[in-house]
């Protein structure tokens, strides 16, 4: 039985594993309508289940991946509207995970707290352990592939740099780059496993963003074997404080977004935009709407001028690159992923959801 789980999700999803070739193939489909900006949405909700908290979810295709706490991950299969719910138990432990990624042949998700553990896909149908790391510190927010052969996780850290781990072999081995190699960490700087989305990649590039007592955007162009690091304006110096959430639309375009859960209705020093690929960063709607917010992400086909943000504060939306906002929604959601350019999966407490923008 070879990897049961991974194969029933893409036999609908046509080995797809990125929102860019989902959107893509719709497009060719006509499938995708459109291009007016958004005014209103529509909730429709997919899984409700009250002792779920989802942080992380990936759209596959068509279809929804998702990894949660209790150890609980599962599957949507959108031509059926059917879920499939699984458990993952180590030892005694139920982890709780914050990080999933996928390639075309391959399903994986990472937990937060010590021991960190990282499954992927197994060739009998469950999951398998393929990366373990101990450490009273250790905590890993978010997991992402450049390719099917190249990924990385990211961390707080657990010595004097953020955690860092690569895979170039598909996921079957994971490696944690030295300290060395890295940009040092300041003084509790950490970051936010609020919503999968610490970082970024486009092409060989990809982009961490910190946050906590310092805010800051790492940045490689080699994927993941050199390293810089730039300041951003966002207001950091507390632990809950900072850059929560990062989407890049190119090698140029990205936006950072965050705040304080603990005030989320400050809305100073929480949201900025870069037009240079992460060198440098500018605040947008500096005191304006919206305030703290956890996920954000740039709507697919739009130029990079239509953005979405989520928290358990609501649904705003942006249409000029993120210099204005219209809150579409005060319903909460700790996370979003877009399957095209007018529908997106979003996932928080207790459920996740369809949401259609109209």
């Amino acid at each position: 039985m070879k990897k049961v789980w991974m194969m029933a999700l893409l036999a609908f999803a046509a080995c797809k594993n990125d929102t860019k070739s989902t959107e893509k193939s719709l497009n060719e489909k006509k499938e995708i309508s459109a291009h007016d900006t958004f005014e209103s949405l529509k909730i429709e909700p997919i899984l409700e289940n009250d002792s779920l908290s989802i942080r992380a979810i990936e759209v596959i295709g068509n279809n929804l991946a998702f990894a949660a706490n209790n150890g609980t991950y599962g599957l949507y299969n959108s031509a059926t509207g059917n879920w499939k719910l699984s458990q993952q138990k180590y030892d005694s432990l139920m982890p709780e995970f914050r990080a999933v990624a996928s390639t075309s042949t391959d399903f994986f998700m990472l937990s937060v707290a010590n021991p960190a553990l990282l499954y992927k896909t197994g060739d009998d149908g469950k999951m398998k352990l393929v990366y373990k790391e101990e450490n009273e510190k250790v905590f890993y927010d978010a997991i992402a592939f450049w390719n099917d052969k190249e990924g990385m996780a990211m961390g707080d850290p657990t010595e004097d740099c953020l955690s860092v781990i690569v895979t170039r072999d598909g996921g079957n081995s994971w490696e944690k780059i030295e300290c060395e190699k890295l940009p040092k960490a300041a003084e509790g700087e950490a970051a936010f496993a609020a919503s999968n989305s610490n970082i970024a990649i486009e092409g060989d590039h990809v982009w961490i963003l910190s946050g906590g007592m310092k805010s800051r955007v790492f940045h490689s162009a080699d994927n993941g074997k050199t390293w810089e690091v730039a300041d951003t304006p966002l207001k950091q110096g507390k632990p809950t404080l900072g850059g929560y959430s990062m989407d890049f639309y190119d090698t140029k375009n990205g936006i950072i977004i965050g705040g304080n859960y603990e005030d989320p209705d400050g809305n100073t020093g929480n949201k900025a935009i870069t037009k240079d690929g992460g060198k440098t960063w500018n605040l947008i709607a500096d005191g304006e709407e919206p305030n703290y917010k956890s996920s954000v992400r740039y709507v697919p086909n739009r130029n990079g001028k239509e953005i979405v943000a989520t928290g358990f504060t609501g649904i705003s939306y942006s249409k000029d690159a993120g210099e204005t906002w219209k809150k579409l929604s005060d319903e909460g959601f700790y996370t979003i992923r877009f399957l095209n350019d007018s529908t997106a999966f979003a996932a928080g407490s207790k459920r996740i959801a369809k949401i259609y923008f109209q």
